[in-house]
C-alpha cells in the first residue's frame, strides 16, 4: 500500500500483513492552484515507490483509489508489464469540483471528466462505492454489469458498537449532539453551528452540548464561525478522532448530525458518519438525501435540504422524546448489523481478485459478492440527473 504519511508514521511498516509505503504528505491544500500541486507532488512520490516496489516485489495487480482521478499513467504502465489495473472510485471527481468551488470552470469541469474517463479505459476492473457511481461508470465510463463490482464501506459492527456513556463530554448539560467526519466546503459543518445558534439562542435551550469530531479544509473557519455565534461554551472541537474518542463520544450522544446540503454529489454519496452513528445505535437528524435514505432507511429523521431551523427543530423534537430516540437507535444499529455490515462488502472486494487471478474457491466457487442493497420503499422521488441514471438501487459511497 502506497500513501502519504500520518503524523509520526514511519516511511514503511508491516501491519496486518500488509507492506505500508508512505511519502511526506504535501502542505494543505487551500485553493485550487495549491490542489494542482498537491496532485503533481503525490503522483511523483507515488510513482517512485510503485517503480521501486515492482522491481522488488513483483505484483500481479494494482489498485489505484480517487479521488484525484490521475492514476491512468500509471495504470497503463503497469499493463505493459503484465499487471492488471483496478479502478476504485470512491469519489465524483467532478462533482467535487462543482462542489467546492463558488465559480466552477467549464473547462476545467470537462477535464476532470476527460481524467475520470481515461482512467475507466485503462482499468481491467471498476469497483464502485455505490450503485448510483456504478450506473455513472456505466453511462460515463461505459463500462458493464462484469467489469464492474459495487463494493460498500459498511461498518465493522463487531468493532463499532455502543460503550458506556461518559457523562463528562456533556459539559454538565443534559444532552450532547455530535458531528463526525471531514470539515471541507462541501459537508456543510456550518450548518451543525447555525442549528445550535436555532437551538440556543432562538429556542433558549440550555440544555444542548455539540461536539464536532474531525478536521478539514474548513475547520479554523468554524471555530471562527462559532465564536462569532457565541456559542464557544456549548461547542468542542475535538481535531482528529481516534477509534476509542469516536466511540466514547457517539455512546454519551443522543442525536448523530448528518448536514450534508443537498448537490449532485451528497444526493448520491452514502456518508460514513451516518453508518458510524448506526453502528453506535445513535439516532440520526438528515437532509433528505437520495443515497442517506438507502443508508439510514427508517431510523433517521430527514430534514427538507437547507431548512436550518427544521433542522433544529427536529433535533429538539428527538432530544424530548427519549422512547422515539431509543426506538431510532435500535433500528439503525439492526440494519447496520443485518445489512450494512463490512463482512458481506469483504466477500464482494474479494471476488474482484479472485476474478482477475483466476482463483476458485475450495468449495468450487468464487467469493461470492455481497447482496445489493436496494432502496427502501419511503425513499422520495430522486433530484438530478445523476440519480436518475441510478434507477431504483442505489448503494453508499466512501464519503466522510
Amino acid at each position: 500500500m502506497i500513501c502519504p504519511k500520518g503524523p509520526g508514521d514511519p516511511s514503511r511498516e508491516l501491519l496486518d500483513g500488509v507492506w505500508l509505503y508512505k511519502y511526506r504528505p504535501p502542505a494543505q491544500a487551500n485553493g485550487f492552484a495549491s490542489y494542482i500541486n498537491e496532485f503533481v507532488y503525490c503522483w511523483l512520490r507515488t510513482a517512485l515507490l510503485f517503480a521501486r516496489i515492482f522491481l522488488t516485489r513483483p505484483f500481479s495487480v494494482v489498485q489505484a483509489c480517487n479521488p484525484p482521478d490521475t492514476y491512468a499513467p500509471l495504470g497503463l504502465i503497469a499493463r505493459l508489464f503484465g499487471v492488471r489495473f483496478v479502478y476504485d472510485q470512491h469519489d465524483l471527481c467532478p462533482e467535487i469540483y462543482l462542489a467546492r468551488f463558488e465559480k466552477p470552470s467549464k473547462k476545467i469541469f470537462k477535464a476532470l471528466l476527460g481524467l475520470e474517463r481515461a482512467t475507466y479505459r485503462v482499468a481491467d476492473h471498476v469497483i464502485s462505492t455505490n450503485e448510483s457511481y456504478r450506473a455513472i461508470a456505466m453511462r460515463r465510463g461505459h463500462r458493464t454489469l462484469e467489469n464492474t463490482t459495487v463494493v460498500r464501506s459498511g461498518p465493522d459492527t463487531t468493532r463499532m458498537k455502543p460503550g458506556p456513556a461518559q457523562p463528562e463530554l456533556r459539559l454538565g448539560r443534559e444532552h450532547l449532539v455530535c458531528y463526525l467526519g471531514i470539515m471541507g466546503p462541501q459537508d456543510g459543518v456550518d450548518i451543525v453551528l447555525r442549528a445550535m445558534d436555532v437551538i440556543v439562542h432562538k429556542f433558549g435551550r440550555k440544555d444542548v452540548s455539540a461536539a464536532l469530531l474531525g478536521f478539514g479544509d474548513c475547520l479554523e473557519e468554524l471555530r471562527r464561525l462559532c465564536t462569532e455565534l457565541d456559542l464557544d461554551d456549548y461547542v468542542t472541537f475535538t481535531g482528529r478522532a481516534d477509534a476509542n474518542m469516536i466511540r466514547d463520544y457517539l455512546s454519551t450522544a443522543a442525536v448523530g448530525l448528518s448536514p450534508d446540503p443537498y448537490n449532485e454529489l451528497n444526493d448520491i454519496s452514502t456518508m460514513n458518519k451516518t453508518m458510524e452513528y448506526m453502528a453506535h445505535q445513535l439516532p440520526v437528524v438528515t437532509f433528505d438525501l437520495a443515497e442517506t435514505r438507502v443508508s439510514a432507511a427508517d431510523s433517521a429523521v430527514y430534514v427538507e435540504p437547507g431548512d436550518i431551523t427544521a433542522f433544529a427543530t427536529a433535533v429538539c423534537e428527538l432530544l424530548d422524546d427519549a422512547d422515539r430516540r431509543s426506538e431510532l437507535g435500535e433500528r439503525g444499529r439492526r440494519r447496520a448489523v443485518e445489512v450494512l455490515d463490512w463482512a458481506a462488502q469483504a466477500r464482494a472486494y474479494v471476488s474482484v481478485y479472485d476474478r482477475l487471478h483466476g482463483i476458485t474457491r475450495s468449495d468450487g466457487t468464487s467469493a461470492a459478492p455481497a447482496p445489493s442493497v436496494r432502496v427502501p420503499t419511503l425513499a422520495r422521488a430522486s433530484k438530478g440527473s445523476e440519480v436518475e441514471a441510478a434507477g431504483s438501487s442505489a448503494g453508499q459511497a466512501l464519503r466522510p
